[in-house]
């Protein structure tokens, strides 16, 4: 059973069980008066990005439904180690709060230096959604398709470039496994963030870049970049006419992102099981859901049980990835 789905299979399992949970009376002690004041969303990479995108909607949602202040913050750098270490030191009292994505989980083995680590400092609260990306090449790249991408690539090693987010950030290591599993060689070119990364590739500095389907799709529509090919198992319903990486000549590839909400270790159970409650409401809302799909996401409904056993085998299964890839944090 691959990633895709055993997501499928925990976040249908939620959804039937959430109707219920909705009539059950809410968990007693501190979650009853939480939140007294303002909670913190830290988003530790760059505005216009999914984590940041999503993040606030889920933010909006929870101050509607909870009745309390929810305030988004964009702490970028070091390929999120800033903003991650500033949560991981902060009160756990449930005031601050994580939006995280499997940069977090990569970075475990990709970093294993840090001033945190993942499953020792945080407390899992909940899933949020995942989408596929795209690989997209400029205009101006004479390629038509994968097929010419790999031509070129192996016939000129390192005479390509691909941009990301930074190290760890799932387009990069999305683009270190493609390297690995076509043989090929193409010079990472890192960013600070997506928004920075996306903008020289539209405008033809860098060769190409893999993305969240979610924020270049209207960019592909609009033809300013030219689509190779989407990392899901299937082709995307918002890009039907773009082949599968795997379709297109790299059998098995398949990479996603997805994004979650931790907390510092320590905060109470009662909060935490709230937070997971209440954001199941939001991911398992139908209406929010199908805006999602449209974009090209999907929610991720998922109890604190089985969110903190995603985590760990999303952990051991890119330490892996780096292991093959021989990927770097600097690199």
């Amino acid at each position: 059973m691959n990633t895709t789905q055993r997501i499928r299979r925990r976040c249908a399992a939620v959804i039937a069980a959430v109707s219920l949970a909705c009539l059950l009376p809410g968990p007693p002690g501190h979650a009853q008066e939480y939140p007294a004041r303002p909670v913190r969303f830290i988003v530790p990479f760059a505005a216009g990005g999914p984590a940041d995108a999503f993040g606030r909607t889920v933010a909006q949602q929870l101050q509607e439904a909870m009745h309390g202040n929810f305030i988004v913050e964009n702490r970028p750098g070091a390929g999120s180690i800033i903003g991650t270490d500033a949560v991981a030191k902060a009160a756990p009292d449930g005031y601050t709060l994580l939006v995280m994505s499997n940069t977090h989980t990569v970075n475990e083995s990709l970093i294993p230096n840090k001033p945190f680590a993942l499953m020792r400092d945080f407390a899992p609260v909940a899933p949020i959604n995942y989408s596929d990306l795209v690989l997209v090449a400029r205009n101006d790249l004479p390629i038509k398709d994968l097929a010419d991408l790999l031509q070129q690539a192996k016939a000129k090693p390192d005479g390509m470039t691909y941009a990301s987010s930074g190290p760890g950030t799932p387009y990069h290591m999305a683009g270190e496994l493609f390297k690995a599993m076509a043989g090929v060689s193409i010079i990472h070119v890192p960013y600070k963030g997506s928004s920075t990364a996306r903008t020289d590739v539209l405008g033809g500095q860098v060769d190409m870049m893999f993305d969240a389907i979610t924020t270049m799709a209207p960019h592909i529509n609009s033809g300013r970049v030219k689509a190779i090919g989407t990392t899901g198992e299937k082709r995307s319903p918002v890009l039907p006419d773009v082949p599968t990486i795997a379709e297109g000549g790299i059998p098995g590839y398949e990479a996603t992102i997805w994004l979650g909400v931790m907390a510092p270790k320590n905060v109470p159970e009662a909060i935490l099981e709230r937070l997971n409650a209440e954001i199941v409401k939001v991911t398992a809302n139908p209406e929010i859901s199908r805006a999602w799909t449209a974009q090209g996401a999907n929610a991720m409904p998922m109890n604190r049980r089985d969110f903190r056993h995603y985590l760990e085998e999303d952990i051991e299964k890119w330490a892996r990835i780096v292991k093959i890839s021989g990927a770097k944090p600097g690199e």
